[in-house]
């Protein structure tokens, strides 16, 4: 009895494949799709799940073998799923049409409080929560944030200097630390006696840590949406009692000291006292409660983290790569030091251009983020082939493809700050460089990311040149959902004289 239950529910599952394999093709062909038919029903996931690469590089490798398709289709359960690849679609989706593709394309069970999120978030919800968040990162903000930023850069020398062991490999993890001192301090109000010991670092790293459990929830949330809510999946549960109990009691505090530090526990506090978040004209309300606004805080720290450390990781990489432009940004910094009496300002480190540019073009090589997902929110059409979209469709957008694209970057694996250069940037449309997204839901925190990797970059060149370490297979990534990491390659810092 029990063989033969074993052998029906068999025949069901392989069916039930069968049949979703032959229904995503049949869909797509309908509407004059290309469908990538390597697997039917799982698409690039299936290599996702079985092979050690991140996703970003099967999705590069869909990109590379339909060079003349504006759109490609996968299968991905019975969620229709389209992988665009043509520049004019894309900025339909992600701009010109943002209301029809709104939504993020992955939603967080209501019991997962962390994901509560505007990482997560979607249609007026979203709204209001990105509106509340959006004067944290003014320029008036940034700059009396600015202080905390140099005071962790500059701990964070020291810290070197003092431990010459840090200096030789496990770059990328140390950057990491001065990201969650920097934030901790600048965002939150929240210092250590010491960056490499925070708590909050630990636990931003085993969020993001690569585990079958996180590839497979987060398959199953990429794949279908209703099996993701049917198994009640949850991302960051185990972070709440630490993560939620410190918001907590950093708001508390602050309240009880009735000290002002411009930062975001005192934006925590004045929109607590406004009451209730309202939209007029749908009627929304949202509740700003010490949960919401913690998933907030949860949300800057996975973004602030990880990403900055990725971007200032990729610039010290190639910089070491490339002595001549490692000397021309020394010599950058050295006269920054040199003109303004040995201390740097807010406005003196936004206007290092030759630093801009280098950070920019090795964003350009190492994006911190792969690709974009968006989900139809309702019917439209694709300019460029005419493809219906209907409601419910999952939409893929290159970042990594395109900013290796010879037909936008002519030889685009080649490392060429002046790519950047003002009078070249006229070539770059905002759609062909997307290191952090594209469109209204753009990385609300792209202007505090960028000035505390600069930051961090400035006084490590100050006192440090690169050597960069590279394995004879050359540069590869590691398996990651969205994000792209580089694997094997680290950097040394050698003492400047």
């Amino acid at each position: 009895m029990f063989l033969e239950l074993i052998l029906a529910l068999t025949i069901i599952i392989l069916a039930f494949v069968y049949w979703n394999g032959k229904y995503n093709e049949r869909y797509w062909r309908k509407r004059g799709v290309k469908f990538y038919k390597k697997n039917k029903v799982l698409g690039v996931f299936w290599d996702f799940l079985t092979k050690d690469k991140s996703l970003s590089e099967h999705l590069h490798n869909i990109y590379k073998q339909y060079p003349n398709e504006p759109a490609i289709a996968f299968g991905t359960l019975l969620t229709p799923s389209l992988y665009i690849r043509d520049v004019t679609n894309i900025q339909y989706v992600l701009t010109t049409n943002f209301n029809a593709f709104s939504h993020r394309g992955l939603e967080a069970n209501e019991n997962d409080l962390l994901a509560n999120n505007i990482l997560f978030m979607n249609g007026k919800k979203w709204q209001l929560v990105r509106k509340s968040m959006t004067p944290l990162f003014t320029s008036t903000k940034l700059k009396s944030m600015y202080y905390i930023m140099e005071k962790s850069a500059q701990d964070f020398v020291g810290y070197l200097k003092e431990n010459p062991n840090l200096k030789k490999g496990n770059t990328f993890n140390n950057l990491s630390t001065f990201c969650s001192a920097a934030i901790c301090g600048a965002v939150f109000g929240v210092t250590t006696e010491s960056i490499f010991n925070s708590p909050f670092l630990k636990m931003s790293q085993n969020a993001l840590k690569q585990t079958f459990a996180r590839t497979f929830n987060f398959t199953i949330a990429s794949l279908s949406i209703p099996l993701f809510k049917l198994l009640n999946i949850s991302l960051f549960k185990e972070f709440e009692p630490f993560f939620i109990g410190a918001i907590k009691q950093t708001l508390r505090q602050r309240e009880s000291e009735n000290v002002k530090k411009h930062d975001f526990a005192d934006m925590c506090l004045s929109i607590q006292s406004k009451g209730t978040l309202k939209d007029s004209e749908s009627g929304v309300e949202l509740e700003p409660t010490d949960e919401l606004l913690a998933a907030q805080a949860f949300f800057f720290f996975l973004a602030g983290v990880e990403p900055t450390a990725s971007a200032m990781f990729a610039t010290l990489v190639e910089l070491g790569r490339h002595p001549e432009t490692l000397q021309r940004l020394h010599n950058e910094i050295d006269e920054a030091f040199e003109m303004n009496d040995n201390k740097l300002s807010f406005d003196v480190v936004v206007g290092m251009k030759y630093l801009d540019m280098a950070m920019s073009e090795s964003m350009r090589l190492h994006p911190p983020v792969g690709f974009l997902t968006r989900m139809c929110v309702e019917d439209t059409v694709l300019p460029v082939g005419n493809i219906k979209v209907s409601k419910g469709t999952k939409i893929f957008t290159p970042i990594f493809e395109i900013h290796h694209d010879p037909k936008y970057y002519p030889d685009p694996e080649s490392f060429k700050p002046e790519r950047f250069l003002r009078e070249n940037q006229n070539s770059i449309s905002d759609v062909l460089y997307q290191a952090f997204g594209k469109g209204n839901r753009i990385c609300i925190g792209q202007r505090y990311a960028q000035l505390q990797a600069k930051t961090g970059l400035i006084y490590l060149l100050r006192n440090f040149t690169i050597k960069t370490h590279i394995t004879k297979e050359g540069i590869k990534y590691k398996k990651d959902q969205i994000a792209l990491r580089l694997a094997n390659v680290d950097v040394e810092f050698v003492p400047r004289t």
